[in-house]
């Protein structure tokens, strides 16, 4: 594979908040990496959904999108993403026919079925029971096309926006087979979450999304974005160290143990129990730890295994330095 066949590449972002620092350190440390990934000619800039976590800061996609667009100039800026349960769908239609008006051709609004969050936390984001928004989510996601210009899908008196010109380009996410069948049946663009789904059926999800496919007014052809969480270093011993933090994350977030994402010394001098290292080989945090070579031969490996019309780099890092330096040495590799 070389440059010139190469996919796109773009970039997630969760916001972290590391020990010693807070909300507002994390937030302007996502501008200065979109600033970055801008510049660096990445294609789609895009930030996750999650509540109630201290180590997450990106509680709100569409402020923090727009905060994200003001400060860059070209990369298309989008969610990844909105968690439908947690909100009705003619208040996410408006936030993002807003955000597509004030940056025209830009905006992406990715989609996900789950709440991002514990059932406490959903169900105070609704007033309702987590399960009964699931359950309605079919019907939640067509409503929402129709409101931001779907045809297929009469929206009634409702208008998101008074007179649109464009409209955000809707995603389904997913990392399961039930999110590639419904992007299918509705013709949308579909991102599988490898990055925190590695152990999952990728192969069958996008084979099913793929032969399922139903041609839409906005999408003729399927297309499939597969992230992964990667980290780019000068060695691959910097590289592994500098991504022990993502690991003690992924750890934390399966043993209930939540907390800031702690510096890489502290997370090289964890001990950790054998039910620890358990869990930190079935997620080990960073899939793709080395130098910029090395991660771009495992990007190339998983774009080839999956067909992957674009990828997306997710990774979770103590310092937004690192992160911008992770990406500007990969985009190099990538673009040789």
């Amino acid at each position: 594979m070389t440059a010139s066949t190469r996919v796109p590449l773009s970039v997630l972002d969760l916001a972290t908040v590391r020990e010693g620092h807070g909300s507002a350190d994390a937030l302007r440390g996502t501008i200065e990496i979109a600033r970055a990934a801008d510049e660096l000619g990445f294609a789609r800039f895009w930030v996750a959904e999650h509540h109630n976590m201290p180590a997450v800061a990106s509680t709100s996609p569409p402020v923090l999108i727009s905060a994200v667009a003001a400060h860059t100039r070209d990369i298309r800026v989008g969610s990844g993403g909105v968690m439908l349960p947690n909100h009705m769908p003619f208040v996410v239609a408006e936030q993002f026919a807003l955000l597509e008006a004030l940056y025209p051709g830009r905006v992406d609004l990715g989609i996900g079925r789950a709440p991002g969050t514990d059932q406490a936390t959903a169900a105070a984001l609704r007033g309702v029971s987590p399960r009964l928004a699931v359950e309605r989510f079919p019907e939640h996601l067509r409503s929402l096309l129709g409101l931001l210009g779907d045809a297929r899908v009469p929206a009634g008196k409702l208008s998101a926006t008074p007179a649109p010109e464009t409209f955000p380009e809707v995603w389904m996410l997913g990392s399961s087979t039930y999110g590639a069948q419904i992007a299918a049946a509705l013709g949308l663009p579909f991102c599988y979450a490898y990055h925190f789904a590695m152990g999952s059926d990728v192969d069958g999800a996008l084979r099913l999304y793929r032969d399922g496919f139903q041609p839409s007014p906005r999408r003729p052809e399927p297309w499939v974005m597969v992230s992964a969480s990667v980290l780019a270093a000068e060695t691959t011993e910097e590289a592994q160290f500098l991504a022990g933090p993502s690991r003690m994350m992924a750890l934390s977030l399966r043993t209930g143990r939540l907390g800031p994402m702690v510096s890489p010394q502290t997370a090289a001098q964890r001990e950790l129990s054998d039910m620890d290292r358990a869990v930190l080989e079935a997620l080990p945090g960073t899939q793709f730890a080395g130098t910029a070579a090395e991660v771009v031969a495992g990007l190339e490996a998983l774009a080839d295994r999956t067909g992957a019309d674009e990828l997306m780099l997710a990774g979770s890092v103590y310092d937004p330095a690192t992160r911008v330096d992770s990406l500007t040495r990969i985009a190099k590799e990538w673009t040789r």
